[in-house]
């Protein structure tokens, strides 16, 4: 059927088609995401979620649009959803993965064990003092003859030693000629004069002797008593002796001790039947073996010492009395299971020991800074007596950067334990550190003699003050004064803490760091330990640091300095020193090898 339209209609019918057309685009565009203005659509912000961006290095930086990180100039990041959804502690220590892989944090988990050490020990070769024979007059007399006629001479028991003429022993033989007539009658005293003349050391093949000759000896020899060495000789040919007078000392040196020195922190891993292997400074290329017999109950009021004694067999009499022992002994602790955590871990102030704990169930790795107590050294790993449990993770390994980031952000930190910001040095006057440099922040300061021209003044005489005082201490080491060392070295701790590292900027501050603790360290050693030998160790390596120090930052003082060396301390390890007098005079020795040494450099820059 067809339908017939006018025109009337058909316009109707166009009109309302082209208005359904326009109301549906308003409906379905007009309210949309787009408006239509000047010509351009843009879209609405509303709903859509900003971008924030922060530092790799540093997240505690949080920034609306991208740039540079305000602490080192590393170019910011955006950040990670699953970063931004947390809400770190405010002591909280947070790094991003990529952070966490520049600085090389390594983790473990905190566990028990049994403590183990290695015990480094020093002493010397002693005779055996069960082997040592004391020959001494029993009767007085003259000597007549010496068939030992210098010390040192070998000698076997029952060899003559010397002929004596004696009245008082003439008188003894007679008494026993006369009693050997009554014998048989009157047994007792014959007995008793026999026994006067064993008294007297005279043998009993010597006595039979007597008896079988019938008359008097108007010479007796003294015979050795032990086969060993003459070490003594008291009595020359002619000399007038009274009884009881020295004669002569043997001693057997094919059995010997070696008595090492262990220091109160060493006695608690030393224990009776512990096995010692030790070289002998005198017999290079051989190492000896022995298991420790003795452990002196005393320490030594002067020297903090006790004795630890090995017993060794010398049939070759290789080893002699007073020779230099080094040894070394491995303990472990089998009756007790402690808390270890690896040295790496420890940031060690001088007054607090410092750990960084990571903190558990995070998405994004933190850490928090934590004070522990520190019991004795063990190996590579140290003993906890508080401060950590069981089960706990902390880091180990870039350590020293994880505080760096704690300082920047004003939190607790190994040198502002109260948080707060500090002065820093990573923005190197203003020029943006790149990430090589950031990943460099761990090793040891290399000496740079750019960073002189950076110094300012007053550091310059805050460091002028720490090498006067390192030179008294030099000083005492040559005098070989214990008591002045000590002294000298809370002197040095005293001006270092005086020392305002806030002065340096970039690389000078970061240089500085990474000196000043293996300073402090060793002069607490040089205060702590007790031993001159001990102390200079620690004073050796004070010397290194401080020569790292001239080198980077200059010498403070107007006067020449100078660089010097000795090959044969330390069991010819050799060790350095620095000096204001071109004339030897070392620290190492004193008096027993003053001069040995020599200039190895002049310290000829100064500020």
């Amino acid at each position: 059927m067809k339908i017939k339209l006018n025109k009337r209609e058909i316009g109707i019918m166009a009109i309302a088609l082209v208005a359904g057309l326009i109301f549906g685009w308003l409906f379905f565009n007009g309210s949309g995401n787009t408006v239509i203005e000047d010509g351009h659509n843009h879209e609405l912000e509303t709903g859509q979620e900003k971008t924030v961006w922060t530092c790799s290095m540093h997240p505690q930086i949080k920034k609306d649009e991208a740039g540079q990180c305000p602490i080192c100039g590393m170019d910011l990041i955006p950040l990670e959803n699953d970063m931004k959804e947390e809400a770190a502690a405010p002591e909280e220590v947070q790094m991003s993965q990529a952070a966490m892989k520049l600085a090389e944090v390594e983790t473990t988990i905190v566990k028990k064990g049994k403590p183990e050490r290695t015990v480094f020990l020093l002493g010397t070769v002693k005779p055996d003092e069960r082997n040592i024979s004391e020959l001494t007059a029993r009767f007085g007399g003259r000597i007549e003859k010496l068939f030992i006629n210098f010390t040192g001479q070998d000698v076997k028991k029952g060899q003559k030693l010397a002929m004596i003429y004696s009245p008082e022993l003439i008188s003894a033989q007679k008494e026993l000629l006369e009693t050997m007539k009554y014998k048989e009658t009157n047994p007792g005293f014959y007995k008793a004069t026999r026994t006067k003349l064993k008294l007297w050391d005279l043998t009993e093949e010597q006595i039979d002797n007597l008896e079988k000759a019938g008359e008097t000896q108007h010479y007796f020899e003294l015979l050795s008593p032990i086969s060993g060495t003459v070490t003594m000789r008291h009595v020359s040919l002619g000399d007038y002796i009274k009884e009881g007078n020295p004669l002569f000392e043997v001693i057997n040196l094919r059995k010997v001790w070696v008595m090492f020195d262990a220091y109160e922190s060493d006695l608690p891993w030393i224990r009776t039947g512990d096995e010692m292997n030790f070289t002998i400074q005198s017999v290079p290329g051989k190492t000896y073996k022995g298991k420790v017999k003795y452990i002196d109950p005393f320490i030594n009021a002067k020297t903090r010492v006790a004795k630890v004694r090995v017993e060794l067999n010398n049939p070759n009499l290789e080893l002699k009395p007073e020779m230099y022992a080094s040894g070394t002994l491995q303990s472990k602790m089998e009756q007790t299971t402690d808390l270890l955590i690896p040295r790496s871990a420890v940031l060690w102030t001088g007054k607090r020991a410092v750990v960084y704990v990571k903190v558990p169930n995070r998405k994004q790795t933190s850490f928090v800074y934590r004070e522990i107590g520190l019991g004795s050294q063990a190996g590579n790993f140290y003993v906890i007596l508080d401060g950590l449990k069981e089960g706990e993770e902390i880091a180990i390994n870039g350590v020293f950067k994880i505080d760096a980031s704690a300082q920047l952000a004003g939190k607790p930190s190994m040198m502002n334990p109260d948080g707060g910001k500090v002065s820093t040095g990573h923005n190197h006057g203003g020029t943006p550190m790149s990430d090589e440099d950031m990943g460099k922040m761990d090793e040891s300061a290399k000496p740079n003699p750019a960073l002189k021209k950076d110094v300012p003044k007053a550091f310059k005489q805050q460091l002028g003050a720490v090498l006067d005082k390192y030179l008294e201490l030099k000083d005492a080491f040559v005098e070989t004064d214990e008591a002045k060392a000590e002294a000298r070295a809370e002197f040095i701790l005293e001006e270092l803490e005086n020392v305002d590292m806030g002065l340096l900027k970039g690389d000078a501050h970061n240089s500085w760091m990474k000196i000043q603790k293996p300073l402090k360290d060793n002069l607490k050693g040089i205060v702590q330990m007790k031993g001159i030998e001990m102390k200079r160790k620690h004073f050796s390596i004070v010397s290194d640091n401080l020569y790292k120090v001239l080198e980077a930052f200059g010498n403070p003082d107007a006067q020449q300095l100078y660089y010097q060396y000795c090959p044969m301390a330390f069991d010819d390890e050799g060790a350095y020193w620095i000096s204001n007098e071109k004339q030897i005079r070392n620290p190492y020795f004193g008096d027993k090898m003053l001069k040995c040494g020599e200039t190895k450099k002049n310290v000829l820059s100064k500020w």
